[in-house]
């Protein structure tokens, strides 16, 4: 098992301006010494130079990234996918993101001066209002902005959203990455998908091979976008990001990718391991999909802890 601790912001302080040191004046001697004065010069010489390099910024150790980033989010009215915007601007990138309806983008909690359940207000922040499935939709997102990185975080119920929406939708999105050329994305599916149904709890294996069997169906499509190679979205530096029982709880920073049983996992800490994925030169899980929860426990009842909103939507 692989723990990583969420990314936060950095804040960095400036180094206070230097502050020169007096030379000493040498008293003047109408018989001076050669060697005498030749040490006085030395001396004004190396302590000029020490004077100018007192508060010189050091070589700082080099973050992960070192640009201003632009991260597209589709998906962003959800709660995962509204984690995601959140962080993001709190973390100072730019974000452009799609929405079904601009009106139900809002803040997931209150930070980084925003409110909880009160519409973003950012000029870092640009929304397009359309379908995932429109490739014009889509395509508008990245169009000018500049996108370094992109969060899939797309759900919703079958019967409102159709049942090809996460392949359909995902096919145009890493179409729009290769025209503009984005490389990284992160890409948020579930337990259970792939060759993870084996980490999903028993009770939960029977729900997605009955009442939720046409979205897993769906979300296996998804994947299928990626994984083989040769697949759409192969060349790209993806991670597939399949997270336990997904919760509305505060973070608590801990992500765990896991080999065994999953548990439960906040949005929060979903979304921040999403943006590590895209903004971390050296992300550990590139070309990858792990299993992720936190500290929740595990089982059933971790799963569906959240049963408000537990219906495989983002």
């Amino acid at each position: 098992m692989h723990r990583r601790r969420a990314t936060r912001p950095i804040t960095t302080t400036p180094n206070p301006a230097p502050t020169l040191t007096p030379i000493p004046t040498p008293t003047l001697n109408p018989n001076p010494n050669p060697n005498r004065l030749y040490s006085v010069l030395l001396l004004a010489l190396a302590s000029t130079v020490s004077a100018l390099r007192v508060g010189a910024p050091a070589t700082s150790v080099s973050r992960s990234r070192a640009t201003q980033c632009s991260i597209a989010v589709f998906g962003a009215s959800g709660g995962t996918g509204s984690e995601a915007v959140l962080q993001a601007l709190e973390r100072g990138e730019d974000v452009t993101c799609l929405v079904r309806d601009r009106s139900k983008l809002k803040s997931p909690r209150s930070a980084a001066g925003f409110s909880a359940d009160a519409p973003f207000v950012s000029d870092k922040l640009t929304v397009t209002q359309g379908s995932v499935t429109s490739k014009a939709d889509v395509d508008a997102v990245f169009e000018g902005q500049g996108v370094t990185g992109v969060v899939v975080a797309l759900g919703g119920k079958t019967k409102d959203v159709g049942p090809t929406m996460l392949q359909d939708g995902t096919a145009n999105i890493i179409a729009a990455c290769k025209a503009n050329g984005v490389k990284r994305i992160s890409v948020v599916t579930s337990i259970g998908v792939g060759d993870s149904m084996d980490q999903a709890p028993w009770a939960f294996r029977l729900l997605m091979m009955t009442v939720m069997s046409s979205i897993m169906a769906d979300k296996n499509q998804q994947e299928d976008l990626f994984m083989p190679a040769g697949s759409a979205g192969a060349e790209l530096e993806y991670c597939i990001v399949r997270p336990g029982g997904l919760n509305a709880d505060p973070p608590n920073g801990i992500v765990n990718v896991i080999s065994g049983e999953a548990g439960a996992i906040s949005r929060a800490d979903v979304a921040a391991f999403c943006l590590d994925a895209v903004l971390e030169e050296d992300f550990a899980f590139l070309k990858q999909a792990p299993c992720i929860s936190s500290d929740k426990g595990s089982g059933f009842d971790s799963v569906l802890k959240d049963k408000t909103k537990s219906r495989m939507a983002q």
